[in-house]
């Protein structure tokens, strides 16, 4: 009764074994360019704080730069008296600015800032890279 049990033939399972071989090295060659794509944008932008300087007047100068070997636009600029209140701020040059590799750009904000407090600032850049630090305004 065994013996008459017939198995897929040698040939099919080969066949079989090949097809899902190849499957599986196209789905992980996808998944590792997927990845070493997005790393690779990233690894050409080192966003930097160069200088912060509260402004009698109301406003913030800013100059963030990229010691980086690929350029990037700084797309979104936040201000905030705390790192959970962070508000989307309207800059000059208005964004986004372009940023080249191992150069510097300056910002500047309207903020009525108070002397004593500490701000938060995050700046994010097209690149998906982030800067983020807190600063205190001089005594006036």
């Amino acid at each position: 009764m065994l013996k008459s049990r017939k198995a897929i033939s040698p040939i099919l399972a080969t066949l079989l074994l090949i097809v899902i071989a190849v499957a599986a090295i196209v789905v992980t060659y996808a998944w590792i360019m997927t990845y070493m794509t997005g790393a690779g944008q990233q690894a050409g932008v080192r966003l930097f704080k160069s200088n912060v300087s509260f402004v009698q007047g109301g406003t913030i100068d800013i100059d963030i730069g990229n010691s980086g070997t690929s350029d990037t636009q700084i797309i979104l600029f936040y201000t905030g008296p705390s790192s959970t209140t962070l508000q989307n701020q309207t800059t000059t040059p208005t964004l986004p600015a372009a940023l080249r590799a191992s150069s510097t750009q300056r910002i500047t904000i309207n903020y009525n800032w108070t002397g004593g407090v500490t701000y938060y600032f995050k700046v994010v850049s097209s690149a998906g890279q982030t800067l983020e630090w807190p600063e205190q305004a001089p005594s006036q």
